[in-house]
């Protein structure tokens, strides 16, 4: 007979059952690992294979629309006898992370949903990079997670009280947690979130260790670790997302490396991460100031003295840029008012030009 799991440490909880109706007719489960719209799925009968059936398929209109790894779904039945487990439907997410795909498509990946804590993860390396850091906050914020930074290879580092003061200056409200496997420091800061029914999620670039601290969590080796190159940089070890649970905690979910962030309409979430540059743009003379060449332009001067960082600005512009065009091409309303507005900064600087040399 085979064992009875306890799906609530995979996570299962009231705002999950309140989404079934006690008509309803079929088998909950919690999405573990994708392939190509074929699911690992965990039941209270153990892993079943599911998939998304044809006419799903058809009618719907992005990626966005199948299951992810974190997702809760309602199988049709749970045996195999023929063929897999039909997924009827996705139950309403409470988080989701997602990001624009890499290209020049304007689809949404989503990463994994159902998260409580998201970890990003930076070693104290080569891989250390306030900015990279900067576009995580952004998704991780946009997701409806709570973000915890995580510095991993502690025992590889000679600066890492610096870098953790350099951290707080861009992330002034988000933890931060300094680990090593090979030491074993910082383990227990870990488990500390990881209780009973959560789910963690794990983000990063390639080669920073996310897979070895779930192996060190999980107290065996359920993730495939690979050595760095030899130019200090990560190899692509883990290829798929996936989900594991921990013994008497919660669950974990391990991604692969991000090469590129690319943002959404992540606008709000933007404000949020660069919320210290938000709130001196707010002491602008005009409400409407483009950071130019305006009078009273606050940020001009928090950048001349140097209260903004330089290159903390760049980022938030080009961030800024990147979520405007994505907001341009996917709204045809949000594209007609930025070339009216382009339009009306051009005909205000071009009057501003014709007084000037009057002046002269």
């Amino acid at each position: 007979m085979n064992k009875i799991v306890n799906m609530e440490q995979w996570g299962l909880n009231d705002f999950i059952k309140n989404q079934i109706s006690p008509e309803e007719v079929g088998v909950i489960g919690r999405v573990i690992t994708e392939g190509n719209k074929i699911y690992k799925i965990m039941t209270e009968q153990g892993v079943k294979i599911g998939e998304v059936k044809g006419k799903s398929i058809y009618e719907s209109s992005g990626r966005e629309e199948f299951p992810s790894v974190g997702d809760w779904v309602i199988l049709d039945r749970i045996g195999s006898e023929n063929g897999n487990a039909r997924i009827e439907r996705i139950l309403q997410r409470k988080s989701k992370l997602s990001r624009k795909v890499a290209g020049k498509r304007f689809d949404e990946q989503i990463i994994a949903t159902n998260i409580d804590y998201i970890f990003i993860s930076m070693s104290l390396n080569n891989d250390f990079n306030l900015r990279r850091l900067e576009r995580y906050l952004t998704i991780v914020w946009d997701s409806m997670a709570i973000p915890v930074i995580l510095l991993t290879k502690a025992d590889l580092s000679t600066d890492a009280d610096k870098k953790i003061l350099e951290i707080e200056r861009v992330a002034p409200a988000v933890d931060i947690l300094t680990t090593s496997v090979v030491t074993g420091d910082g383990i227990a800061a870990i488990r500390k979130y990881l209780t009973r029914g959560i789910t963690i999620a794990f983000i990063g670039s390639s080669g920073v260790g996310k897979s070895s601290i779930i192996n060190y969590l999980k107290g065996e080796s359920v993730m495939e670790v690979q050595a760095l190159r030899n130019d200090d940089k990560g190899r692509h070890t883990t290829t798929q997302r996936q989900m594991v649970a921990i013994s008497g905690a919660g669950t974990i979910i391990d991604t692969p490396g991000m090469r590129e962030i690319q943002m959404m309409d992540m606008g709000e979430s933007l404000d949020r991460t660069f919320k210290d540059i938000d709130e001196i743009a707010k002491r602008c003379k005009f409400s409407d100031c483009q950071h130019q060449n305006e009078p009273g332009c606050a940020v001009r001067e928090a950048l001349e003295s140097g209260e903004i960082d330089k290159d903390r600005w760049n980022n938030f512009l080009k961030m800024k840029k990147e979520i405007d065009y994505y907001n341009r091409k996917t709204d045809k309303k949000a594209d007609n008012e930025y070339w009216l507005k382009f339009k009306k900064i051009s005909i205000a600087q071009r009057q501003l030009n014709k007084e000037r040399r009057k002046k002269q």
